[in-house]
């Protein structure tokens, strides 16, 4: 079988940019301690509702004894539950989010909170907001028709006005 020499080239090029950029990529993910989530838990997102974690009495925030705070919450077309949310600034916020039926994502804007929710799995994710102010957290997976009607608020307060439930 001949080959024509241009051709030739052409893919030794195309390979060898293919295996630099992994090489660049995995160089950034191995200096930069990049890693896939740990927190592999699953669910059944059918029942989610009938789980003692998630059913709509317990959804929230959460005072945690060691002072850290727990955000349980739910991903379900077209909204976040609850869809306001109370967290205090400088002091460690672990948000667990199941979604009751597609694929979701939530990002808060210029903050590093960002996850994907997958249906069956238990997202996890904890993070610190240094200053007070009113976020939005964005769906940014399409979830269907009404996915840009889909966002909850999150109002970080200084830590020593926080109250649960306030």
């Amino acid at each position: 079988m001949h080959i024509d020499p241009a051709e030739k080239r052409w893919a030794i090029l195309t390979l060898v940019v293919a295996f630099s950029m992994m090489g660049v990529l995995a160089g950034y993910a191995i200096n930069d301690n990049i890693n896939p989530p740990s927190n592999v838990e699953t669910i059944d997102s059918t029942r989610l509702h009938l789980t003692r974690e998630f059913n709509e009495d317990n959804l929230g925030v959460h005072q945690q004894k060691d002072g850290s705070i727990r955000v349980v919450m739910v991903a379900a077309r077209y909204g976040f539950f609850p869809n306001h949310l109370v967290v205090p600034a400088d002091t460690p916020v672990t948000f667990r989010i199941a979604s009751a039926d597609v694929l979701h994502g939530v990002h808060t804007p210029n903050t590093n909170m960002n996850t994907m929710v997958v249906p069956g799995y238990v997202s996890e994710v904890t993070t610190t907001f240094p200053h007070p102010g009113d976020y939005s957290m964005l769906c940014n997976e399409y979830c269907g028709l009404g996915h840009d009607f889909m966002w909850s608020r999150l109002k970080v307060v200084p830590a020593d006005q926080f109250k649960v439930g306030g």
